[in-house]
């Protein structure tokens, strides 16, 4: 697989700590071992190691006190930290009491806090890794990014549909089983089976969980459990009072990855037309923010805005929208939503598409600045956009 330098900038103090969060595959354990080739390395994923700390979680701190007579490398990273919980209790005490510092890497967070594991207090800084982004692959190849996806190992891979297929149904499927503790997997099945047709769009948890038949308490409660994965991310309405009425709760949810979303939709794409690829641009743009929000610790929410009547803009920051389009030619009826978010709001308006220069038009007279993705993507990296 291509070498890639990430965006991730794990640069801790000494005497630091931190956890390292996001799906299974982003690239957590390649970007450790090879940005602290040193460290003492501890993975959980091993039988072995599971299997001794588990039992005996004190171990760690036995073995981290000999060690620390022979070492000139205080740092120890625990990987899949959270399948034992109660190894946290140890790493605190280790963080209070010796020179070791932790980076304790994880693909959930969920078991950890339903069984009130320590989370260290605040002595440990929080950090993410996103599948790949713009500034690492530098190109916009938009049948990879959609249909390999943007997982490390499928965007490269010429079998990238057997990986995303073995993705969803041996990892996602037993993490969820295991993590959740469901005592039925059927019905997450069918969940999986609709979750590609809910993607980018406006949740109803009843209907949901009609379709799958379970009740929308539960129905709601996947996708809990897959943002607690780091596996989708909930969009949220944007609230600010408006004069028209608008939608103040339901929320939208992307998956984490375009592959695995067009994958689960059983859509393959070969040419950038039609709505899917319409759809499927909008959810990498806001992938691309997600990404810029997380490596750059951004507070700003990432919302959409939406009338009752039915005027909608994708995503709303900092009063900044923006409506996302396959192409650069559009009309006045293309943007209603946008211009009905210029009439409620003092706000900047924007437009991101695939193809064309960048431009400012008018329609109106609300100034409406067209971005091709290429312009907007090197703009927001270098932080001219947020």
């Amino acid at each position: 697989m291509n070498k890639i330098k990430r965006v991730l900038n794990l640069d801790l103090p000494q005497g630091q700590s931190a956890f390292l969060w996001g799906a299974r595959k982003t690239g957590k354990s390649t970007y450790l071992k090879s940005t602290f080739p040193k460290a003492h390395y501890i993975d959980l994923l091993k039988a072995d190691e599971f299997h001794k700390y588990t039992l005996n979680p004190h171990y760690l701190r036995e073995e981290l006190l000999i060690l620390k007579e022979s070492t000139q490398t205080p740092l120890v990273i625990i990987d899949e930290v959270q399948k034992v919980p109660i190894l946290l209790n140890e790493v605190h005490w280790l963080i209070e009491n010796s020179p070791f510092d932790f980076i304790l890497c994880g693909s959930s967070s969920r078991k950890l806090r339903s069984t009130g594991a320590n989370f260290l207090g605040g002595r440990a800084w929080s950090y993410q890794m996103m599948p790949l982004c713009y500034p690492e692959i530098k190109e916009l190849n938009w049948s990879s990014i959609f249909n390999n996806g943007l997982i490390p190992q499928h965007y490269f891979s010429p079998h990238y549909s057997k990986m995303i297929s073995s993705y969803l149904f041996d990892y996602i499927m037993n993490e969820v089983q295991h993590e959740a503790n469901l005592r039925k997997i059927e019905p997450f099945a069918r969940f999986l089976d609709i979750l590609g047709f809910c993607q980018g769009e406006m949740l109803n948890f009843t209907s949901i969980g009609r379709e799958c038949g379970i009740n929308t308490r539960t129905a709601r409660s996947y996708f809990d459990i897959l943002e607690d994965m780091y596996i989708g991310y909930f969009l949220y309405p944007y609230r600010k009072k408006a004069k028209r009425q608008t939608i103040q709760e339901t929320p939208k949810f992307y998956l984490f990855d375009t592959g695995v979303a067009n994958h689960l939709k059983r859509y393959s794409f070969k040419e950038m037309k039609g709505s899917e690829a319409g759809k499927a641009f909008e959810h990498y743009v806001f992938l691309e923010l997600m990404a810029y929000k997380k490596y750059h610790e951004k507070t700003d929410s990432i919302t959409y805005w939406r009338t009752k009547e039915g005027y909608e803009v994708d995503f709303v920051i900092q009063d900044k929208a923006y409506e996302v389009k396959l192409n650069d030619s559009f009309n006045k009826k293309d943007i209603r939503g946008l211009l009905a978010f210029g009439d409620e709001y003092k706000a900047e308006l924007n437009i991101i598409t695939t193809q064309g220069a960048k431009r400012i038009t008018k329609v109106d007279d609300k100034k409406i600045t067209v971005w091709p993705i290429s312009d907007f993507l090197e703009d927001l990296w270098s932080g001219l956009v947020w």
